[in-house]
Protein backbone atom coordinates (compact mmCIF):
# COMPACT_ATOMS: atom_id res chain seq x y z
CA UNK A 1 0.00 0.00 0.00
CA UNK A 2 1.36 3.42 -0.98
CA UNK A 3 1.83 6.15 1.60
CA UNK A 4 0.83 9.53 0.16
CA UNK A 5 1.82 12.94 1.44
CA UNK A 6 -1.09 15.01 2.86
CA UNK A 7 -0.70 17.51 0.00
CA UNK A 8 -0.91 14.82 -2.69
CA UNK A 9 -3.83 13.13 -0.94
CA UNK A 10 -5.68 16.46 -0.81
CA UNK A 11 -5.03 16.96 -4.51
CA UNK A 12 -6.45 13.52 -5.31
CA UNK A 13 -9.49 14.20 -3.14
CA UNK A 14 -10.34 17.25 -5.25
CA UNK A 15 -11.47 14.98 -8.07
CA UNK A 16 -9.89 17.02 -10.84
CA UNK A 17 -6.20 16.14 -10.93
CA UNK A 18 -3.11 17.28 -12.81
CA UNK A 19 -1.03 14.12 -12.78
CA UNK A 20 1.73 12.85 -15.04
CA UNK A 21 3.97 9.79 -15.22
CA UNK A 22 7.73 10.19 -14.84
CA UNK A 23 10.38 7.56 -15.46
CA UNK A 24 13.96 7.84 -14.22
CA UNK A 25 16.37 5.36 -15.78
CA UNK A 26 19.88 4.83 -14.41
CA UNK A 27 22.16 2.87 -16.72
CA UNK A 28 25.00 0.63 -15.58
CA UNK A 29 27.52 3.24 -16.75
CA UNK A 30 26.03 5.75 -14.28
CA UNK A 31 24.19 7.97 -16.77
CA UNK A 32 20.73 9.07 -15.63
CA UNK A 33 17.84 9.84 -17.99
CA UNK A 34 14.42 11.25 -17.16
CA UNK A 35 11.25 10.99 -19.26
CA UNK A 36 7.68 12.16 -18.75
CA UNK A 37 4.40 11.89 -20.63
CA UNK A 38 3.65 15.53 -19.72
CA UNK A 39 3.99 18.25 -22.39
CA UNK A 40 6.73 20.20 -20.60
CA UNK A 41 9.87 19.41 -18.63
CA UNK A 42 9.57 18.48 -14.97
CA UNK A 43 12.39 18.51 -12.44
CA UNK A 44 12.82 16.89 -9.04
CA UNK A 45 15.44 14.86 -7.16
CA UNK A 46 18.22 16.38 -9.31
CA UNK A 47 16.75 14.86 -12.48
CA UNK A 48 15.25 16.63 -15.48
CA UNK A 49 12.34 14.68 -16.95
CA UNK A 50 12.05 15.43 -20.66
CA UNK A 51 8.77 15.66 -22.59
CA UNK A 52 8.32 14.83 -26.28
CA UNK A 53 10.64 11.87 -25.86
CA UNK A 54 8.34 9.47 -27.63
CA UNK A 55 8.35 7.50 -24.37
CA UNK A 56 5.03 5.92 -23.36
CA UNK A 57 4.22 2.99 -21.09
CA UNK A 58 1.54 0.33 -21.01
CA UNK A 59 -0.74 -0.22 -18.02
CA UNK A 60 0.98 -0.67 -14.67
CA UNK A 61 0.19 -3.91 -12.83
CA UNK A 62 1.19 -4.73 -9.26
CA UNK A 63 0.48 -8.04 -7.56
CA UNK A 64 0.53 -8.75 -3.84
CA UNK A 65 2.74 -11.84 -4.07
CA UNK A 66 6.25 -12.43 -5.42
CA UNK A 67 5.16 -12.80 -9.04
CA UNK A 68 7.28 -10.76 -11.46
CA UNK A 69 5.20 -7.78 -12.61
CA UNK A 70 6.09 -6.37 -16.01
CA UNK A 71 5.29 -3.22 -17.91
CA UNK A 72 6.22 -2.33 -21.48
CA UNK A 73 7.54 1.08 -22.48
CA UNK A 74 7.70 2.24 -26.07
CA UNK A 75 10.01 4.99 -27.30
CA UNK A 76 11.41 6.60 -30.39
CA UNK A 77 15.08 6.15 -31.27
CA UNK A 78 16.53 9.64 -31.01
CA UNK A 79 20.05 10.93 -31.41
CA UNK A 80 21.51 12.12 -28.11
CA UNK A 81 19.08 10.30 -25.81
CA UNK A 82 18.14 6.74 -26.76
CA UNK A 83 20.19 5.64 -29.74
CA UNK A 84 20.16 2.39 -31.65
CA UNK A 85 23.91 2.06 -31.15
CA UNK A 86 23.59 2.26 -27.34
CA UNK A 87 20.80 -0.33 -27.32
CA UNK A 88 22.83 -2.66 -29.54
CA UNK A 89 25.84 -2.21 -27.26
CA UNK A 90 23.78 -3.32 -24.24
CA UNK A 91 24.13 -0.03 -22.34
CA UNK A 92 20.42 -0.12 -21.44
CA UNK A 93 20.36 -3.78 -20.36
CA UNK A 94 19.49 -4.14 -16.68
CA UNK A 95 19.19 -0.37 -16.17
CA UNK A 96 17.40 0.63 -12.94
CA UNK A 97 13.96 2.21 -13.41
CA UNK A 98 12.00 4.41 -10.97
CA UNK A 99 8.38 5.13 -11.92
CA UNK A 100 6.73 8.20 -10.35
CA UNK A 101 3.21 9.61 -10.33
CA UNK A 102 3.60 13.39 -10.10
CA UNK A 103 1.40 16.46 -9.81
CA UNK A 104 2.93 18.48 -12.63
CA UNK A 105 1.72 21.75 -11.08
CA UNK A 106 3.72 21.02 -7.92
CA UNK A 107 6.32 18.26 -8.29
CA UNK A 108 6.77 18.04 -4.51
CA UNK A 109 3.44 16.18 -4.61
CA UNK A 110 4.57 12.83 -5.96
CA UNK A 111 4.66 9.15 -5.09
CA UNK A 112 7.10 6.45 -6.16
CA UNK A 113 4.89 3.80 -7.77
CA UNK A 114 7.50 1.14 -8.39
CA UNK A 115 11.15 0.30 -8.84
CA UNK A 116 12.45 -2.22 -11.29
CA UNK A 117 14.89 -2.91 -14.09
CA UNK A 118 14.86 -3.00 -17.86
CA UNK A 119 14.63 -6.53 -19.22
CA UNK A 120 14.18 -7.50 -22.85
CA UNK A 121 14.52 -4.74 -25.45
CA UNK A 122 13.03 -5.14 -28.93
CA UNK A 123 14.14 -2.78 -31.69
CA UNK A 124 12.35 -1.61 -34.79
CA UNK A 125 13.48 0.70 -37.56
CA UNK A 126 12.49 3.92 -35.78
CA UNK A 127 11.31 2.80 -32.34
CA UNK A 128 12.00 0.38 -29.52
CA UNK A 129 10.00 -1.48 -26.86
CA UNK A 130 11.56 -2.10 -23.45
CA UNK A 131 10.25 -4.49 -20.81
CA UNK A 132 10.32 -3.03 -17.29
CA UNK A 133 10.41 -5.77 -14.66
CA UNK A 134 9.68 -5.42 -10.96
CA UNK A 135 12.43 -6.07 -8.42
CA UNK A 136 10.93 -9.52 -7.84
CA UNK A 137 12.64 -10.69 -11.05
CA UNK A 138 15.88 -11.00 -9.06
CA UNK A 139 14.26 -13.75 -6.97
CA UNK A 140 13.48 -15.66 -10.17
CA UNK A 141 17.16 -16.30 -10.87
CA UNK A 142 19.14 -19.34 -9.71
CA UNK A 143 21.23 -18.59 -6.63
CA UNK A 144 24.02 -20.69 -5.18
CA UNK A 145 26.59 -23.09 -6.52
CA UNK A 146 26.15 -25.71 -9.20
CA UNK A 147 27.48 -29.22 -8.78
CA UNK A 148 29.20 -29.71 -12.13
CA UNK A 149 32.51 -30.79 -13.56
CA UNK A 150 33.39 -27.29 -14.77
CA UNK A 151 34.44 -24.39 -12.56
CA UNK A 152 31.66 -21.97 -11.58
CA UNK A 153 33.96 -19.07 -10.65
CA UNK A 154 34.59 -16.11 -12.95
CA UNK A 155 38.19 -15.86 -14.07
CA UNK A 156 39.84 -13.10 -12.06
CA UNK A 157 37.22 -12.80 -9.30
CA UNK A 158 37.84 -13.32 -5.58
CA UNK A 159 37.04 -17.03 -5.70
CA UNK A 160 39.38 -17.62 -8.62
CA UNK A 161 42.29 -15.48 -7.45
CA UNK A 162 44.00 -14.98 -10.84
CA UNK A 163 45.24 -11.40 -11.35
CA UNK A 164 44.11 -10.41 -14.84
CA UNK A 165 46.22 -7.23 -14.63
CA UNK A 166 49.33 -9.41 -14.77
CA UNK A 167 51.13 -8.95 -18.11
CA UNK A 168 50.94 -12.71 -18.68
CA UNK A 169 47.13 -12.56 -18.91
CA UNK A 170 46.62 -9.11 -20.41
CA UNK A 171 47.52 -7.63 -23.77
CA UNK A 172 47.02 -4.45 -25.74
CA UNK A 173 46.67 -4.27 -29.49
CA UNK A 174 44.95 -2.65 -32.41
CA UNK A 175 42.75 -3.83 -35.25
CA UNK A 176 44.87 -4.57 -38.32
CA UNK A 177 42.17 -5.66 -40.77
CA UNK A 178 38.42 -6.02 -40.05
CA UNK A 179 37.43 -9.37 -41.60
CA UNK A 180 33.73 -9.61 -40.68
CA UNK A 181 31.35 -7.77 -38.39
CA UNK A 182 32.79 -9.52 -35.33
CA UNK A 183 36.10 -10.90 -36.64
CA UNK A 184 39.36 -9.02 -37.15
CA UNK A 185 43.10 -9.57 -37.33
CA UNK A 186 45.07 -7.74 -34.66
CA UNK A 187 48.56 -6.41 -34.15
CA UNK A 188 50.36 -6.39 -30.81
CA UNK A 189 49.41 -9.89 -29.67
CA UNK A 190 52.15 -11.95 -31.31
CA UNK A 191 53.69 -12.79 -27.94
CA UNK A 192 50.63 -14.71 -26.72
CA UNK A 193 49.82 -18.35 -27.45
CA UNK A 194 46.74 -19.17 -29.53
CA UNK A 195 43.62 -19.67 -27.45
CA UNK A 196 44.80 -17.67 -24.44
CA UNK A 197 42.14 -15.01 -24.97
CA UNK A 198 39.34 -17.38 -26.00
CA UNK A 199 36.33 -16.85 -23.67
CA UNK A 200 38.03 -13.71 -22.36
CA UNK A 201 37.03 -10.06 -22.51
CA UNK A 202 38.03 -7.15 -24.74
CA UNK A 203 37.65 -3.47 -23.88
CA UNK A 204 37.77 -0.94 -26.71
CA UNK A 205 40.15 1.94 -25.96
CA UNK A 206 39.49 4.00 -29.10
CA UNK A 207 37.20 4.14 -32.10
CA UNK A 208 33.42 4.15 -32.33
CA UNK A 209 33.13 1.50 -29.57
CA UNK A 210 35.50 3.19 -27.10
CA UNK A 211 34.76 2.30 -23.47
CA UNK A 212 32.65 -0.75 -24.28
CA UNK A 213 33.49 -4.21 -22.98
CA UNK A 214 32.71 -7.28 -25.08
CA UNK A 215 33.26 -11.04 -24.84
CA UNK A 216 35.75 -12.95 -26.96
CA UNK A 217 34.67 -16.21 -28.57
CA UNK A 218 37.96 -17.33 -30.17
CA UNK A 219 41.61 -16.31 -30.29
CA UNK A 220 43.52 -17.91 -33.15
CA UNK A 221 46.83 -17.40 -34.95
CA UNK A 222 46.92 -17.06 -38.73
CA UNK A 223 49.64 -18.69 -40.84
CA UNK A 224 51.48 -15.36 -40.76
CA UNK A 225 51.54 -15.46 -36.95
CA UNK A 226 49.06 -12.60 -36.68
CA UNK A 227 46.31 -12.93 -34.09
CA UNK A 228 42.72 -13.33 -35.29
CA UNK A 229 40.03 -12.38 -32.77
CA UNK A 230 36.39 -13.48 -33.02
CA UNK A 231 33.96 -11.67 -30.73
CA UNK A 232 30.90 -13.40 -29.30
CA UNK A 233 28.59 -10.76 -30.80
CA UNK A 234 29.08 -7.85 -33.20
CA UNK A 235 29.83 -4.61 -31.32
CA UNK A 236 27.40 -1.71 -31.34
CA UNK A 237 29.38 0.15 -34.02
CA UNK A 238 31.45 -1.23 -36.93
CA UNK A 239 35.03 -2.27 -36.20
CA UNK A 240 37.60 -0.09 -38.00
CA UNK A 241 41.33 -0.44 -38.66
CA UNK A 242 43.57 0.97 -35.90
CA UNK A 243 40.86 0.70 -33.22
CA UNK A 244 42.87 0.10 -30.03
CA UNK A 245 41.82 -2.38 -27.37
CA UNK A 246 42.85 -4.14 -24.16
CA UNK A 247 42.24 -7.87 -24.05
CA UNK A 248 42.31 -10.24 -21.08
CA UNK A 249 42.67 -14.00 -20.86
CA UNK A 250 39.72 -16.35 -20.78
CA UNK A 251 38.99 -19.76 -19.34
CA UNK A 252 36.87 -22.66 -20.58
CA UNK A 253 36.24 -23.75 -16.94
CA UNK A 254 37.94 -27.13 -17.45
CA UNK A 255 40.15 -28.62 -14.72
CA UNK A 256 42.94 -29.27 -17.24
CA UNK A 257 43.00 -25.59 -18.25
CA UNK A 258 43.09 -24.47 -14.63
CA UNK A 259 45.99 -26.85 -13.98
CA UNK A 260 48.07 -26.44 -17.13
CA UNK A 261 47.54 -22.78 -18.03
CA UNK A 262 47.00 -21.05 -14.70
CA UNK A 263 48.49 -23.51 -12.15
CA UNK A 264 45.50 -22.65 -9.97
CA UNK A 265 43.91 -25.99 -9.11
CA UNK A 266 43.83 -25.03 -5.42
CA UNK A 267 41.12 -22.52 -6.34
CA UNK A 268 39.27 -24.68 -8.87
CA UNK A 269 35.56 -24.32 -8.08
CA UNK A 270 34.21 -27.32 -9.95
CA UNK A 271 33.96 -31.05 -9.29
CA UNK A 272 36.19 -32.66 -11.94
CA UNK A 273 35.56 -36.21 -10.73
CA UNK A 274 31.77 -36.01 -10.57
CA UNK A 275 30.17 -38.76 -12.72
CA UNK A 276 28.72 -37.47 -15.97
CA UNK A 277 25.60 -38.40 -17.92
CA UNK A 278 27.46 -41.25 -19.59
CA UNK A 279 27.78 -42.92 -16.18
CA UNK A 280 24.05 -42.57 -15.49
CA UNK A 281 23.22 -44.19 -18.83
CA UNK A 282 25.80 -46.97 -18.52
CA UNK A 283 24.45 -50.49 -18.44
CA UNK A 284 25.85 -53.95 -17.77
CA UNK A 285 27.44 -55.77 -20.68
CA UNK A 286 29.07 -59.14 -21.08
CA UNK A 287 32.51 -57.72 -21.85
CA UNK A 288 32.88 -55.77 -18.62
CA UNK A 289 33.87 -56.79 -15.12
CA UNK A 290 30.46 -56.69 -13.47
CA UNK A 291 31.77 -57.29 -9.96
CA UNK A 292 30.07 -54.41 -8.16
CA UNK A 293 33.23 -52.31 -7.92
CA UNK A 294 33.35 -48.53 -8.39
CA UNK A 295 32.47 -47.41 -11.91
Amino acid sequence: MKSLSPALQAHLDEGTTTLAWCWRITRADGQVFGFTDHDRSLSFEATLFEPESGFAASELRASGDLAVDAQDAEGVLRSGTITEADIAAGLWDGAAVDVWRVNWQDTSQRVLMRRGAIGEIRRGRVAFTAEMRSLAHVLDQPVGRSFQAGCDAVLGDGRCGIDLENAAWKGTGAVAVPLRDRVFSASGLSGFAAGLFSFGTLTWDSGANAGRKVEVERHELAATGEAVITLLEPPGSPIAANDAFTIRAGCDKAFATCRDRFANTVNFRGFPHIPGNDTVLRYASQGRANDGSVL
